[in-house]
């Protein structure tokens, strides 16, 4: 059985943008190379034929894979999240003690984070640190760069 992944609202979004992408504009495109390479003659000496039929194998695979992510994908109702705790979705602002940097981060289901938009995954070693903390806590998260203390300063949605 395959796994439930959750998803905030932006997140299944694009999931869903990409897959009619590929369904829409991707797999008409092949097909017309692939009518275009049949057109030209001998199909058993044409590399075009077979290299629109293997990038058509590799899109309806990907179609497939985005289709099965999707059955199992759920979307996470944020009005039911408890805003005193750090939880999916949190956007949690951090000091580190040791040089007093603040960062704000917000914790994402692992198929949505990007780093360089302050989204870091669920899965991460800081957000493993943070999760079910409140304001005010101080953990120390270990890192590969070593143990870092922090200080929870603000939580929000």
């Amino acid at each position: 059985m395959a796994q439930i992944k959750y998803y905030s609202k932006e997140g299944l979004q694009k999931l869903r943008d990409e897959l009619d992408h590929l369904v829409k504009v991707e797999r008409p495109n092949i097909s017309k190379q692939i009518a275009e390479a049949r057109d030209k003659g001998d199909l058993s000496e044409n590399a075009e034929y077979d290299a629109a039929k293997e990038a058509q194998g590799l899109c309806e695979l990907k179609i497939s894979k985005l289709q099965q992510e999707l059955a199992n994908a759920r979307l996470l109702d944020e009005s039911k999240l408890d805003v005193s705790k750090v939880l999916l979705l949190s956007v949690v602002k951090i000091k580190n003690l040791k040089n007093g940097a603040q960062m704000t981060y917000t914790i994402v289901p692992e198929n949505e984070a990007d780093l360089k938009t302050g989204k870091i995954s669920v899965s991460s070693p800081i957000a493993q640190g943070l999760l079910g903390k409140s304001v005010g806590d101080k953990v120390d998260i270990t890192v590969p760069a070593g143990t870092i203390p922090f200080e929870i300063t603000e939580i929000s949605r």
